[in-house]
């Protein structure tokens, strides 16, 4: 009876957190764009607050005596329904700040509006944890195997959120729904104090040659191991979720995997039967983080799939080893609580590092490889035989002298491969990396000189041009990492935001107002803009996204242009005529708002635009809150009569057209898309794109004046809504529904 009530308090306190991590994160998109930053840093405070959580765990167990606890815990539990803070829900009148990075404001967000119940269920696993260890239950020696049943509650919660509560509950009753789970995790709590309440503790008839023993082990280097283990998985979680959200929409599920995994691993090393050998993944640990790194060095950009397969067994293996030198190492019960606070302090660090510390240090995403160089130095040696005397001194000295010739070879053969003009293609990334790889394999038996080489790799890599060609500025934000380059040919100027296209300028001064990629003259944002001339000559058009400014050059005489951008980084640089010209050369007074389009777009007068284009991005998408109910309502009311309303949802990975026609069928407008997906090769190579388009209008004169202008006889077609799909709304969206998988 004991170890059941105890199993399933610590189940349903952490299948309570891990449900309230994506939940909280999905209402705060809307308020920032859609970024993944918004995930990383929310992830950093419940870090934090589990950290916190652990600590008063730490010092109640060793301060306060048994009931003393037990009240001040029961108290604590029952506080967040007395303080109004459930349902869960913002603070109303909170808006996020334009100019400067949004971390702080969003962490104080999380404090007002969830940190009392997550820091009261963060404390709950320790506490009930050290509350068994203290009875005379026959497995209270060894509790921590209830870390494991704690880690599948978490597990159950994460993954209920996208595949359950998610896609069937919007998100008002998902709050509700918690509350209601709060109070049944309170009962249970009583249930588990009311048990323990007359019990003796078994940890104060511990002897007190016991006791030295314990003390003895409370080393600094110990710990220092504890939190260096904890470090690099909670790190590299970050790190791959920030690699899979750049290009692909921040959404829950891309959210939960990564962490499902870290906490899978957890409850594999804890459980009593060990079902993966530590052994056999220490072996497979260098082969796949050297995998890992291949995109990294190469900056090849993988089908979606196998990206995601291949980071997230990277991110589980690494995980598993390092989780599993914790287990190893855990203390006896009487440290219980100050284990967990080590290893709490680890994940903070590396939530830390990765959400407030690379943003500010690095200019691109440089803490997903350096974590990675972490964990091949933190992994245990293999098959090491044991050296003495000179032959162990020059086993040390090869530990630097062969990563060191790695490098130095690998450089010089990309110096070499730029001087001779090879362009950078799949067969020569194969050619070039492929003979690195399996040479820096061959130190995997050492840690420091493979972790050595792995550096090595690396920093020679930072000078191969890659797909990105020469860069020429980079800068990191909350919102992503931009870089301005040149193509190998020096025709194009580029604006890369993470992985994708969003700007190109010819460096030809003849061809420099011609707006290319997406958004050419013969292409449907030429039909948009020649529509909208000949039917307001003097109107004004809005253009949520600003990238490198090319649909400036679409601006007749006598039309007014307004941007609304997001991320001051991509305004610096769309302003700046060092890198390109279109604003400077095509719309000197062009107007650009900073801040989420839709809190901004509020403050403009009903009826101002006779366009509002949309080509914001996150990577590859339109943040998921500019295509809802709410939002289009809102573009409605900004519209003038005769109005049109553009989207852009050219995408690698989502199918949008079918939430675009759900949601024009709900608002009753007409709309029609243009399919501008084949593209000959002369035009590729003079810098169009393919794309895709939607426009939306209250009237069919306007979808037909756009047919009749088009550059193309039948390119704008007609879109029906399918049966069954669902209107998406600020407190509703299913985007695993439109993912393309393939």
């Amino acid at each position: 009876m004991l170890l059941i009530v105890f199993t399933l308090s610590m189940f349903a306190s952490a299948t309570l957190l891990f449900l309230v991590e994506p939940m909280i994160a999905k209402m705060l998109l809307p308020l920032l764009g859609g970024t993944p930053a918004v995930w990383n840093t929310c992830m950093v405070f419940f870090q934090i607050m589990l950290l916190a959580g652990y600590f008063y765990a730490y010092v109640a167990m060793k301060w306060l005596g048994r009931r003393t606890q037990i009240v001040v815990h029961l108290t604590l539990v029952l506080l967040p329904l007395l303080v109004s803070s459930l349902p869960l829900h913002l603070p109303r009148g909170w808006e996020p700040p334009t100019q400067n990075s949004p971390v702080f404001w969003l962490l104080g967000v999380l404090v007002v509006s969830v940190g009392l119940p997550f820091f009261v269920l963060s404390s709950s696993t320790p506490v009930l944890q050290r509350w068994f260890g203290d009875t005379h239950h026959k497995q209270a020696s060894d509790p921590y195997f209830l870390y494991a049943a704690s880690n599948v509650g978490s597990l159950a919660g994460l993954m209920a959120y996208p595949f359950l509560l998610e896609p069937l509950l919007r998100l008002s009753e998902q709050s509700r729904l918690w509350k209601s789970g709060y109070i049944i995790f309170v009962l249970m709590t009583l249930a588990c104090a009311a048990l323990v309440w007359n019990s003796k503790s078994r940890l104060a008839t511990m002897n007190l040659a016991e006791a030295e023993t314990a003390a003895t082990k409370r080393i600094w280097v110990e710990r220092l191991r504890w939190i260096a283990l904890a470090f690099v998985p909670s790190s590299l979680m970050i790190g791959i979720t920030t690699a899979l959200t750049t290009d692909v929409p921040a959404i829950p599920l891309f959210w939960v995997l990564p962490l499902a995994l870290y906490l899978i691993s957890f409850i594999l090393v804890f459980a009593k039967r060990q079902l993966i050998s530590h052994d056999w993944l220490v072996r497979r640990m260098p082969f796949l983080i050297l995998a890992a790194l291949v995109p990294v060095v190469s900056q090849t950009k993988l089908p979606l799939a196998l990206l995601l397969t291949l980071y997230l067994l990277v991110l589980f293996v690494v995980a598993l080893v390092c989780h599993g030198e914790l287990a190893r190492s855990r203390p006896a019960v009487s440290r219980l609580t100050e284990f967990y606070l080590w290893i709490s302090v680890g994940g903070v660090i590396g939530g830390i590092f990765n959400s407030l510390v690379a943003p500010l240090v690095f200019h691109s995403v440089l803490e997903f490889p350096l974590v990675l160089i972490a964990a091949a130095l933190l992994r245990p040696p293999i098959d090491v035989k044991a050296l003495t005397g000179s032959a162990l001194l020059w086993a040390k000295r090869k530990d630097w002298l062969l990563p060191l010739a790695l490098g130095i070879v690998m450089l010089a053969v990309i110096i070499g491969v730029g001087h001779f003009g090879f362009k950078p293609s799949r067969p020569l990334n194969i050619l070039l990396f492929g003979y690195a790889m399996l040479w820096c394999l061959s130190f995997g038996k050492r840690p420091v000189r493979f972790a050595a080489g792995v550096a090595a790799l690396f920093f020679a890599s930072t000078f191969y041009p890659g797909s990105f060609g020469h860069i020429l500025h980079a800068e990191r934000s909350f919102y992503g990492v931009s870089r301005v380059t040149n193509d190998p040919d020096g025709k194009f100027r580029y604006l890369f935001h993470g992985g994708t296209i969003h700007g190109i300028q010819s460096l030809d001064d003849t061809k420099s107002r011609e707006p290319l990629a997406y958004f050419t003259r013969n292409g449907p944002a030429g039909d948009i803009f020649r529509t909208e001339q000949a039917r307001l000559p003097h109107g004004n058009i809005a253009v949520v996204g600003l990238g490198a400014g090319a649909m400036a050059c679409h601006l007749a005489p006598g039309q007014t242009l307004t941007y609304y951008e997001i991320d001051p980084s991509v305004t610096g640089i769309a302003e700046n005529p060092k890198y390109f010209t279109f604003l400077s050369q095509c719309a000197p007074n062009a107007k650009i708002i900073l801040g989420d389009a839709r809190l901004k777009l509020r403050d403009a007068p009903d009826g101002q635009y006779g366009l509002i284009s949309l080509d914001a991005f996150s990577g590859d998408t339109i943040p998921m809150h500019l295509v809802t109910r709410e939002a289009v309502e809102l573009y409605k009311r900004k519209l003038a009569p005769g109005g049109v309303l553009v989207f852009q949802i050219s995408n690698l990975y989502l199918q949008m057209s079918p939430i675009l026609a759900a949601l024009a069928d709900d608002a009753h407008l007409k709309i029609a898309t243009a399919d501008d997906t084949y593209v000959s090769p002369k035009e590729i190579e003079d810098g169009k794109f393919p794309s895709r388009w939607i426009v939306m209008a209250r009237d069919e004169k306007a979808i037909h004046d756009l047919a009749t202008n088009s550059s193309t006889p039948g390119r704008w077609v007609p879109v029906e809504r399918r049966q069954g799909t669902r209107v998406w709304t600020d407190d509703y969206s299913n985007l695993l529904s439109i993912i393309k998988w393939h």
